[in-house]
């Protein structure tokens, strides 16, 4: 399904300061949806297949306090102008549409209003706001203010105040909702109605008066900065803490032709989700912590290794220290990486890249050096999956550099003497890995099983035993190849 930019962008050839002010409203309309019981559709001008005029919707918005009634998705659905004549008199009037009778064409009376969505002076859109009314009763205190809230929000729609152009909420997914608790005040700051969900979250703040009727300065601890807020006409979002609650506070300024005639208040206590939220940065820092102290001693014992190795006599005891340093290192590597990240996964790529600069500093002759090429990108791997590939990634590319170009004639200055090449080609469940050189290739009638050492063996067994892959070569012009292919979790 196209996303709503690219439905007015191209359906529509909307400018973008006017997509940005519908990409606003969709960003903001739950509530006048929760406000109104009514499902909303959002429509804008088109031109048909057929050369006819017609209503694209580009927007569908359910009430979380009514029953839907389109169970239906109908983003990118064209309409003719025949099918919806309250929008085109909301767009020809410029005003709000309300219909005196019910349609019942889905098979329930649906009771339909059509409010223009202006911006820059101009109808851009329009807003349908259908409700079910086979449920229809005598509504509640709190119903009656839901619903003349609503009214006040489509107006202000309809004067292009709505919605705010200066709001810049940054969490958004937590925002106050209608049913964690309403409070509307008058144009003072005084409150008229309070839900019960908000006097029990003042409440947990430690007001135990009555709200009703009170101004902000009774009973809200940052009351200046609403009544500032509102007093300016510019919404306002504040988190406070008291007595161990943390209570979310979402100020909307009630404009009509202009001025503020009042607010509504939403208010949701988040006192858990802050809760788990404190204790998952502890327990976070507690891990990374881990991480940088295992890397810390790996690191040592690398070190350790380096001393032992310098007291050696023997230069092949020498290298299969070596050897151990190289193993240790790449497995470092992994925990300096996850020591770093917020998050228990590694960016492979970044290990891939410090693993090729250990092995051309530490491994190539100067003279004589090797270029290391990556291609595609493994992205983001678990960390059970990242540290046994570093190692075997570490032996593979080891043998190539110490094997794959023997008696390759010695390179002209400035020229590599031959090149090392990692390909990764990521899929949805399994991740493939190719190490390729262009050196002198397996001796005539061999395979890579008989010229075998310890490091080959030990990767083989890491990919089919640890990760649960397949390890076998891949037929290469010149060279010899090597094919990884690993189960992703």
């Amino acid at each position: 399904m196209a996303v709503p930019r690219d439905l007015l962008t191209v359906r529509a050839g909307l400018p973008d300061p006017a997509i940005d002010h519908i990409e606003r409203l969709l960003a903001d309309w739950q509530i006048l949806a929760d406000l109104s019981f009514a499902d909303l559709l959002l429509f804008v001008r088109v031109s048909l297949a057929d050369g006819r005029s017609g209503y694209l919707c580009v927007g569908q918005m359910r009430p979380y306090t009514a029953q839907t009634i389109y169970q239906e998705d109908l983003i990118g659905a064209s309409f003719p102008v025949t099918d919806r004549p309250m929008v085109g008199r909301a767009f020809g009037e410029q005003r709000v549409i309300r219909d005196a009778d019910p349609d019942w064409s889905t098979g329930v009376p649906v009771r339909e209003e059509a409010i223009p969505v202006r911006f820059d002076d101009e109808v851009v859109a329009v807003v349908t706001r259908e409700a079910n009314v086979s449920t229809a009763r005598a509504p509640s205190n709190l119903e009656l203010t839901y619903l003349q809230s609503a009214g006040d929000l489509a107006q202000m729609l309809a004067e292009g105040t709505f919605p705010y152009a200066q709001d810049r909420y940054e969490e958004r997914e937590i925002s106050p909702r209608v049913g964690d608790g309403i409070i509307r005040l008058d144009r003072r700051g005084r409150v008229t109605f309070a839900s019960p969900n908000a006097v029990s979250a003042y409440r947990r703040l430690g007001s135990l008066e009555s709200v009703l009727g009170q101004h902000l300065y009774d009973f809200e601890p940052n009351a200046a900065d609403l009544v500032g807020a509102l007093e300016e006409g510019r919404p306002f979002d504040h988190e406070t803490e008291n007595e161990g609650a943390v209570v979310l506070r979402r100020l909307l300024p009630l404009l009509a032709g202009g001025a503020v005639t009042g607010g509504l208040l939403l208010v949701r206590e988040i006192t858990e989700l802050r809760r788990h939220e404190r204790a998952l940065r502890v327990k976070d820092a507690t891990i990374r912590e881990i991480h940088h102290r295992v890397k810390n001693n790996l690191q040592t014992v690398a070190s350790l290794l380096r001393l032992q190795a310098r007291r050696l006599k023997t230069a092949e005891a020498r290298d299969a220290l070596a050897e151990s340093v190289r193993r240790i290192s790449s497995i470092a590597l992994v925990h300096e990486t996850l020591s770093q990240e917020s998050r228990q996964r590694v960016s492979f790529e970044k290990v891939t890249g410090r693993i090729m600069d250990m092995l051309a500093h530490g491994l190539t002759d100067p003279e004589a050096p090797i270029a290391f090429e990556l291609d595609g990108s493994p992205g983001d791997l678990p960390a059970e999956v990242a540290t046994p590939l570093a190692l075997v990634l570490t032996e593979l590319l080891q043998n190539c550099v110490e094997h794959a170009f023997d008696g390759v004639p010695p390179p002209a200055p400035g020229r590599p003497a031959g090149t090392i090449r990692i390909t990764f080609d990521r899929g949805v469940s399994t991740l493939r890995v190719v190490i390729a050189d262009d050196g002198v290739g397996l001796p005539e009638g061999q395979t890579l099983d008989d010229v075998a050492n310890l490091g080959l063996q030990i990767a083989r067994t890491l990919v089919e035993g640890e990760l649960g892959g397949t390890f076998e070569t891949v037929p290469q012009d010149r060279g010899t190849g090597v094919q990884l292919v690993l189960p992703l979790p």
